[in-house]
């Protein structure tokens, strides 16, 4: 009953959920954003000067919050772009700082939890679910997809997405699908996956996570600009062949993902990123500090027994001293006493 209760009033209050979408510039991402939030919330990227093309800026990690309602529920979305990715030669950077950004958010949650006085406007900034855009190639995942995607599943749900999906026939696209859950499955990356119990989870639940789940890697296409069709105003992208539409289940998966991010599954992406996610972040965090806590207290406690052996080798020397002093004037003394009997009887020898 008290959980029920805690739910309506997280309804009536509304829920905060931050996600961050990570992939190479030219797979749709600033578009995503903008369709999501049905607003223009990232702006338009203007086009690098051709002198300025060979300068690798670096990846850079922009939030963006919208409010949205949905069905009357208000969620205040926070969407953490990062412009940049994959661009270098080198994208060992980008790995550290996507990495460090989720790791910071949990700090500040940690560091939190620990002050004797909560602050009551503390906002809390751990990202609940990553869509990492894949490259439409219709081959297999990149060495830099396996590599990003390994990294940060320990820290973070992340989700499989393919950016602009209309560039594939229907039938490339579904082996395509299929060679990317392959390739996520061989090399062991964690993914978010819908998560089910047959036994346990009823019959709506599993039938629901069980469709999402066929639906991995999301294709996605995303579009701002809306035309006329048949009378009607829709999310459309016009080719000479047709249109596609982005809220159209028959054209993409956009409308699934949204509604699992946004309605069904968000307070499940929230609870897996509180009670598993950041709960084992923090026992590594606590465990690595009580580890050097003890090794200082064993530095501590050898440079002790150091001073207390100094002090004793001190002491002992100091004995040896006072020994050596007291023979040395005992020796003195038997000299002296010896050289005046000699006097003493070179008098009586002389009196003779």
């Amino acid at each position: 009953m008290s959980h029920r209760i805690g739910r309506r009033k997280n309804v009536k209050k509304g829920f905060q959920f931050t996600l961050m979408v990570v992939g190479a510039s030219g797979l749709g991402r600033t578009t995503f954003i903008n369709t999501l939030c049905d607003a223009d919330v990232v702006p338009k990227r203007e086009c690098d000067e051709p002198e300025m093309a060979h300068i690798e800026e670096g990846i850079k990690i922009k939030p963006y919050t919208v409010e949205l309602d949905e069905d009357g529920v208000k969620i205040s979305l926070t969407v953490v772009d990062t412009p940049g990715f994959g661009d270098m030669i080198d994208n060992e950077y980008c790995f550290q700082e996507i990495l460090g950004y989720l790791e910071q958010q949990y700090d500040d949650i940690l560091s939190e939890e620990s002050r004797i006085k909560r602050n009551p406007r503390f906002r809390d900034n751990r990202v609940h679910a990553l869509l990492y855009f894949i490259a439409p190639t219709g081959h297999s995942l990149r060495e830099i997809d396996i590599e990003l995607m390994k990294r940060l599943s320990p820290r973070i749900n992340v989700i499989p997405v393919i950016g602009k999906s209309d560039t594939m026939t229907p039938s490339e696209l579904a082996e395509f699908k299929k060679r990317v859950m392959e390739d996520i499955a061989h090399y062991n990356i964690p993914i978010y996956n819908f998560p089910y119990d047959p036994e346990e989870d009823d019959e709506e639940t599993v039938e629901e996570n069980s469709e999402l789940r066929s639906l991995l890697p999301f294709a996605l296409i995303g579009c701002e600009e809306e035309i006329v069709v048949n009378g009607r105003k829709i999310r459309a992208r016009q080719y000479p062949w047709g249109f596609v539409e982005v809220d159209n289940a028959q054209h993409c998966d956009f409308t699934k993902l949204r509604a699992a991010l946004l309605v069904t599954h968000l307070q499940d992406l929230k609870e897996i990123t509180h009670d598993y996610l950041y709960e084992n972040y923090r026992t590594e965090k606590l465990s690595r500090s009580a580890d050097n806590l003890s090794e200082e207290e064993s530095d501590e406690e050898e440079q002790q027994h150091s001073r207390a052996k100094e002090e004793q080798l001190r002491k002992e020397d100091e004995k040896l001293n006072e020994m050596e002093v007291k023979v040395q004037r005992e020796l003195q003394d038997k000299q002296d006493e010896l050289w005046k009997k000699e006097q003493q009887l070179k008098s009586l020898e002389a009196q003779a």
